[in-house]
């Protein structure tokens, strides 16, 4: 389960030999969530990650989605 980095408590990581389409799980102490990369961000689920913490880390998924993007064509 490679993680890709953690930033305000926020663990974003991948499945080893994970599927399309291309995703990023999230998770923290309150919950788990999925965002589909493209061919634009969705959050596929949440459950009990908070709103305001979920728009925070779409945000960071938004800033370095190139290189979420790279490190998942590196694991998959």
């Amino acid at each position: 389960m490679p993680t890709v980095f953690e930033l305000f408590g926020i663990r974003y990581f991948f499945y080893s030999g994970d599927h399309e389409p291309m995703h990023i799980h999230l998770e923290n102490a309150d919950g788990r969530a999925k965002v589909i990369l493209e061919p634009e961000l969705k959050v596929d689920y949440n459950q009990g990650i908070k709103a305001k913490d979920l728009k925070k880390a779409l945000v960071m998924i938004e800033n370095y989605k190139e290189e979420i993007i790279k490190s998942w064509e590196e694991h998959h």
